[in-house]
Parts: C-alpha cells; sequence; structure tokens
C-alpha cells in the first residue's frame, strides 16, 4: 500500500532532520516557530506543561518507533544521546501520570527494544540494560507520589524533591482522575519485573485495588475524579473519554501482559455497565455514577477514540465497527476529530492536538477485520496530516478545526503513536523486522514483552475481590476470531452503511429509559420554544419556572420540590443543565474564529494562525475567496494617523500595532491608503491564543458601515510568526478567510470543496493520486531542504 512509504519516509525525516536539528534536547518541538519548548522559558500553558521536565521528552517517547522503522542506526544513537545528556534530578514538578506513560513508559520501550536487538546479535552489543537503570531511577522519583493513606498517587511530583518542594501543588493536592490513579500498572508492573523490584508492582495494584473498592455498586462504574485521601467521588459523571480511558484499557491489557485473571474479571464487570448505560451505538455518552440512566453531558470528548481499538481486543467487534465509523464520518466532516462534539456532531470545543487515539482504534480494527475500507480511513488520516498540519518545521496541533488555525505545538505522542500506528496500519509482513505480536501496546505506544507474565512477581492478595464479584459467566475469554465474525464479507459494511450519513442529519437520539406509566418522553433543551403553551406545561410539571425580564429575555429557574415527580425533577435538571450548555455553545458561536494563512514561499498556506473578526468591515464567513495579498507594515505602525508609506500599502494587507486609537480608526487610515485588508498585532508582550480568548474588535461607536475591508486581530505570539517570517523573506502573502485553504505550493491556493458523495475510485486515479502525492512530498523536501540550507 502506497501509504506505507509515505508514513516511513516523512517519519523518518521529521525525526532526524526536524526535531534534532530544531528542538533537541528540549522536551518538544515548537513548529511554527522552529525551536524547542523549554519549560520556564515560554508562556506558561497551565497544566499541559506539566508534562514537560527538562529530560528531552519527545526523544525518549520516540525510541521504539524508531526501532519499529528498522532505523537500529538512528535508535542506537538516539540511546547514546539519552544516556549522555538526559538529567532526572530536575528540580522541577511533573505530572504522575504523563512522565510515567511518557518518560518511563519510553524508556522501558527502549529497553525492551535494545534487548530484542542485543538478542540478535548484530546492534547493540555494548548495551547493559543503562535505559533500564535509568527507567527505575525515574521509578523511585515518582514513588512518593504514592505516599497516601488510600494508595492513590498524588498528581504531581518533584523530580528532584519528591512531595518536598516549595511549590504548593506537590503534597497538597486533594483530587485526582481516575485514569491518573488508574494507568500506572503496565509501567510500574514491568519495572518491577524487568529489575526484580517488586516495590512498584506492589504500589500499582494497590492503586487499582482501591478504585476498584471505590466503585460505584449498583451501576459498578467509576467517576470522572476521586479524592486520594477519602476516596470520595468528586465528579460523578463515567463515561470511556477524558478522566476514565486509560483505567479501563489498563486493567484489560494488564491482564495481557501479566495473565493476572483479577484483572480481566474486573474489565468485564465494568465492560457490562459500560455496554448497558454509557455504550448507545454508535455513541458513547457521559452518565452519572448514582443515576446511571440519566445522562451527565450532551457532547462527547475525541479521547473516547480509542474504545473502539480496546472493543477488538476485548473481541466485542460489532460495536467497535459503528463507533469507529461514526467518528470517522466526524473526522470527514471536520477534517480531523474535534476536541469536543455534540451528539449532533456540531464542535463543541474546536480544538486537535493531533490525538492519534482514532488511528489506533483504525488499525487495530484492521488487524481484526482486514478490511481494505480501514486502510481508505488511515488515508485519509494520512492526507488530512499533510494538507492541514504539516508546517515547513514538523506537524502542528489545530488550535481549531473549523477555520484550519495552528498552535505552536507538536506533543511528543504524535512521533510516539500517531505515526507508529499509521506505519504498522500500512506496513506489510516485510516491513516489519520482529513480531509486534509478542508484545503489547501501553496507552502511549510503548513495546513491552509479553514475555513478562513469566517472570517473578509479587502475588496479588488473595482477597482482593471475592468469588460472587467475580462470575463472569456471560463472557468470552477469547480473542476476536475474525472467521467466524464476518463469515459474509459485507457484513461490516452492512453495520457502517446506516451511520454513513448520520453526520449530515440530526442524531438519532437516545431512548430515554423511564418508569412505566410516565407518559410522553421528557422535553429536550434544543427542541425548547418559549411559545408554546405545550413546552410550558412540560416546564411546570419538571419545576421549571419561566420569567420574562424587561429586556425581552427569558429566565428559568427550577424547583426540584415543585416537579411533580422525581422522576420529573430529575427531567428537569437535566433540561436545565442542556440549556445551559446550549446557551454556551450559542454564544461561542457568535464569536467564530478567522484564520491568517501564509501562503507563500516557503510556508505554501501550511501555517496557520488564529485571529480574531472585527464587528464592522468585510465579513470573511461570506467571503467564498477570502481576501489574499502581500503584508506590508503601516508607517505609523499604530495606524493612527495618516500613513506616511500608501505607495506601498496600496494594493497590499497592512500590519498594524493595538493602541493609541480605536480599531475603527486604523481601519479607515489604511483603507485612504488603499489597502485591501488590515491584520492589528496585540502590543502585550506574551499575549498567545493559547491562553487568552478570542478577541473581538469592537467599532468606534459611530457608523462604521464606509469600512469595506477586512480587518483581523492577532495576538503577540502568532504576529510576531507573522512579522518574523517578513523579516527573514521580506515579501509575505497570506490569505485572511473564515477557515484556511488547502495548502499549495504553486501561485494560488486549491479550492476542492469535499463532494456530497465520495467518487468511485479507479486504478488509474489511485495511480495519479499516488503520483502526485510522491511529487508533492519531493517538493516539499526541496522546500525543507532550502530552508535548512538558509538556516
Amino acid at each position: 500500500y502506497h501509504g506505507s512509504l509515505l508514513v516511513k519516509y516523512k517519519k523518518i525525516y521529521i525525526i532526524g532532520c526536524v526535531f534534532q536539528d530544531h528542538a533537541y534536547p528540549a522536551d518538544e518541538l515548537m513548529p511554527l516557530t522552529c525551536r524547542g519548548r523549554v519549560r520556564g522559558q515560554e508562556p506558561s500553558r497551565g497544566d499541559v506543561d506539566d508534562a514537560l521536565g527538562k529530560f528531552s521528552l519527545t526523544l525518549i517517547d520516540t525510541l521504539d518507533t524508531l526501532v519499529l522503522l528498522n532505523k537500529t542506526t538512528e535508535f542506537e544513537e538516539a540511546v547514546r544521546r539519552v544516556l549522555r545528556d538526559v538529567r532526572l534530578d530536575n528540580d522541577i514538578v511533573v505530572s504522575v501520570f504523563e512522565t510515567n506513560i511518557r518518560v518511563l513508559g519510553g524508556l522501558l520501550g527502549g529497553h525492551s527494544m535494545a534487548v530484542m536487538l542485543k538478542d540478535t546479535g548484530y546492534h547493540m552489543q555494548w548495551y547493559q540494560d543503562e535505559l533500564l537503570h535509568m527507567a527505575k531511577d525515574v521509578g523511585l522519583r515518582l514513588l512518593p507520589a504514592f505516599n497516601t493513606s488510600s494508595g492513590l498517587p498524588y498528581p504531581r511530583v518533584n523530580l528532584k524533591h519528591g512531595l518536598r518542594s516549595p511549590e504548593s501543588r506537590t503534597g497538597t493536592e486533594t483530587d485526582t482522575c481516575t485514569a491518573c490513579a488508574g494507568t500506572i500498572i503496565l509501567e510500574f508492573a514491568a519495572l518491577s519485573r524487568f529489575t526484580g523490584d517488586p516495590v512498584f508492582e506492589v504500589h500499582a495494584r494497590r492503586a487499582l485495588d482501591f478504585l476498584w473498592e471505590k466503585r460505584q455498586r449498583n451501576s459498578n462504574l467509576v467517576g470522572t475524579t476521586i479524592n486520594i485521601h477519602s476516596g470520595e467521588w468528586v465528579r460523578r459523571d463515567s463515561g470511556v473519554g477524558a478522566g476514565i480511558d486509560s483505567y479501563y484499557e489498563y486493567l484489560l491489557k494488564a491482564y495481557i501482559l501479566l495473565g493476572d485473571d483479577l484483572f480481566l474479571q474486573r474489565f468485564n464487570i465494568h465492560y457490562a455497565s459500560i455496554m448497558k448505560y454509557i455504550s448507545q451505538p454508535p455513541l458513547l455518552l457521559d452518565v452519572h455514577i448514582h443515576k446511571p440512566l440519566l445522562p451527565a453531558r450532551t457532547w462527547m470528548d475525541s479521547l473516547l477514540a480509542f474504545f473502539p481499538g480496546l472493543q477488538v481486543l476485548k473481541g466485542d467487534i460489532r460495536p467497535a465497527i459503528e463507533t469507529h465509523e461514526m467518528l470517522y464520518q466526524v473526522t470527514k466532516k471536520h477534517n480531523f476529530l474535534p476536541e469536543a462534539f455534540t451528539t449532533d456532531f456540531r464542535v463543541h470545543w474546536a480544538q486537535h492536538p493531533l490525538r492519534p487515539e482514532f488511528a489506533e482504534s483504525t488499525y487495530f480494527l484492521y488487524k481484526a477485520t482486514k478490511d481494505p475500507y480501514y486502510l481508505e480511513v488511515g488515508r485519509t488520516v494520512l492526507d488530512n496530516l499533510n494538507r492541514f498540519a504539516r508546517v515547513p518545521c514538523g506537524f502542528a496541533a489545530m488550535k481549531d478545526v473549523r477555520t484550519g488555525s495552528h498552535e505552536d505545538r507538536m506533543d511528543s505522542f504524535f512521533l510516539a503513536e500517531m505515526f507508529k500506528y499509521l506505519f504498522l496500519l500500512f506496513a506489510e509482513e516485510e516491513d516489519l523486522t520482529f513480531n509486534v505480536e509478542d508484545y503489547i501496546f501501553t496507552t502511549e505506544a510503548h513495546l513491552l514483552p509479553l514475555s513478562l507474565s513469566t517472570a517473578p512477581h509479587a502475588p496479588s492478595p488473595a482477597n482482593a475481590t471475592s468469588e460472587e464479584e467475580l462470575d463472569d459467566s456471560n463472557f468470552d475469554w477469547t480473542c476476536p476470531n475474525t472467521r467466524l465474525l464476518f463469515p459474509d464479507p459485507a457484513f461490516p459494511r452492512n453495520l457502517r452503511d446506516p451511520i454513513r450519513s448520520a453526520v449530515d442529519k440530526s442524531c438519532p437520539r437516545p431512548a430515554i429509559h423511564r418508569e412505566p406509566g410516565m407518559g410522553r418522553p421528557p422535553l429536550r433543551a434544543q427542541d425548547f420554544m418559549a411559545n408554546n403553551p405545550d413546552h410550558l406545561e412540560l416546564l411546570r410539571r419538571m419545576g421549571v419556572s419561566l420569567i420574562h425580564l424587561k429586556d425581552g429575555r427569558v429566565q428559568l429557574v427550577q424547583h426540584a420540590t415543585q416537579a411533580v415527580s422525581a422522576v420529573a425533577a430529575e427531567d428537569g435538571m437535566r433540561f436545565m443543565q442542556e440549556m445551559m450548555e446550549l446557551s454556551s455553545q450559542q454564544q461561542k458561536e457568535q464569536l467564530p474564529p478567522r484564520a491568517v494563512q501564509i501562503v507563500s514561499h516557503p510556508f505554501f498556506g501550511r501555517v496557520v494562525l488564529t485571529s480574531g473578526p472585527a464587528q464592522f468591515g468585510t465579513d470573511l464567513s461570506k467571503s467564498i475567496m477570502g481576501v489574499r495579498g502581500f503584508v506590508t507594515v503601516a508607517e505609523p505602525y499604530s495606524g493612527c494617523a495618516e500613513l506616511s508609506n500608501a505607495a506601498f500599502v496600496q494594493g497590499r494587507i497592512a500590519l498594524l500595532q493595538r493602541g493609541q486609537c480605536m480599531f475603527a480608526e486604523k481601519a479607515r487610515h489604511i483603507m485612504k491608503a488603499g489597502a485591501i485588508g488590515g491584520i492589528v498585532i496585540d502590543d502585550n508582550e506574551g499575549s498567545s491564543s493559547d491562553t487568552a480568548p478570542l478577541f473581538q474588535m469592537a467599532g468606534d461607536g459611530r457608523n462604521t458601515d464606509d469600512v469595506t475591508l477586512p480587518l483581523l486581530f492577532l495576538f503577540y505570539k502568532e504576529g510576531n510568526i507573522l512579522l518574523e517570517a517578513l523579516k527573514e523573506y521580506r515579501e509575505v502573502e497570506v490569505l485572511l478567510s473564515d477557515k484556511a485553504r488547502d495548502r499549495d505550493v504553486g501561485p494560488a491556493i486549491k479550492r476542492n470543496p469535499e463532494p456530497e458523495e465520495e467518487p468511485e475510485v479507479d486504478k488509474d486515479s489511485s495511480r495519479k493520486s499516488v503520483e502526485a502525492m510522491m511529487a508533492d512530498w519531493r517538493e516539499d523536501l526541496e522546500a525543507f531542504q532550502q530552508m535548512e540550507d538558509e538556516l
């Protein structure tokens, strides 16, 4: 399959030429500014930065990927770099969860690969378990976090001081997410069994035992956030996405890796409840653990995309196919999975940090079914990465999937997971130098050998779970047998077809489970009309009052005691929650972001900056082509007087600095000079769309109908990217639009709207597509090489 070569060569190029040249030894690559992200030297991104520990995160996270690609020479050099350059005793607070799965997992995966290569007798003959020694050092630095009465770890720890740190965040927290505490067992058990020291596995098992004991006994579900001291659930919503996801994943994979039936039995009990309450194919909806028939929210997050892959491991293929197909249709609609999307597939949170979970599930479904349909799914993922996320210095996270704008961010999991799963999806048998079936993938896609199940280990407590709780007669403990599952080759397609058109239609609403005799279904927020007498009567029955305000608005207030029944009161609570979410979503939609896309050499449309719109001037959402032109800095830069360089601004897009006068005044001055558009750059040093809410420029209180050009606002960080490009290349052309257009290497941006129906693909068109993609890649390589030479 042609994708195999594309993935392999692009992956090698990114690792070898970009990260090491521009970012090493930093933790991450900043692909828009072509430099490494060093914690403390860049504006804080809050909890996201807790993954960074000044320990060359991306290099460690990518070690076993190099071996998978058969780049043994590069792997050997990367190991030497880690041993030579990486320090672990940094006085810095890090996430226990992220450090465990990325750093400890990366070192253990690298150690597994080094041992495997050494055993072949050709490579790594000098290796004496150095990565394992580093892994144990990491494990020992994480252990202080488990010093709690419950055994649940603190969410953060200081690498140098443990819990004793001047920073108040260590040792003082009370809450952690279920996944944070329950995603330890694979790495800690592997570390114990590799080293012979049982202390790590003992602590990981203790944390899992506590979570199991604190599950809600009636629903057998767990909440999202738990108090690490008391065991009380802080957030009682339950799903398979963010906050819980890898807890379920590690229960099943711990059974596969360690061979302990206890983990499988617990997983199966949880899984039965998931399929009873949360799974409403093709949707996976959060519920309340104490009232599992009551939906907790009306949207889904992208992290649940791993679940179809986990269902493949479980052997439950039918719902895996259905949920995966829903996710694929959402991907095709928005190019990427939004960080969260509603049950009718509208964007809820527009970011996409290049998460790999959908590619992971695609790989597992292809392995289980061998249906070539999933190769085409993988090709779609790969094409969208190249069309919308690839920038000259790597792949940039999407700031907003609606506009195609970027963040200056490329998380380590992109190289550790995304390209690993894509390569495995496309790889032929001869492309793999070892049998991946001998390994389990951690949640970060690190490879741990299944042979660890026979290594010495600490026994699990005999009284951990009673026999009554372990009754598992309703489950087959087998991996999927595709010959029996799919006697008819058309069977998978028959499951997918009903879902294919769901994204562009109303999503079928899940059935609401109601007590017998309760009458008609409850009123949903999206259906409510304030002038409908029947709706007002339903509100009254739910204990909801409608108050008319003087300004014409209406206010809703609920008094649960005034509802006609307990069920009606619950319906009222859900209705109020839906109304708040609907109101929040409508407010967000009133402020749509805009895109500033750099289309000239050497960017060719690959860099897209998030910008705020103006309340006046050209509405770019109504412009099919957008406004395209070269940029020029206005003189004066403030734009608060007639421009002295009007001759240079004419026919171009003017760059202006925020401040000193109203935005509408700036627009009038550049319009008088003949500009075709304007970009205002924030003068607040350090401001960024990563951390600040979208900024919408207001008028000056007067009629602004005379302003007929588009004016967009860039925060300081994004504006500096544009100014630096102008400083280096002098002639920089941009496209102002409501969303980014397809990148191109020619003089114009391609505009190929996606057809409503997928056309038939014949061999000739497929061959032309391959040739076009290869030609495109060669041109990109030349552009990248030219940039390397200039730098």
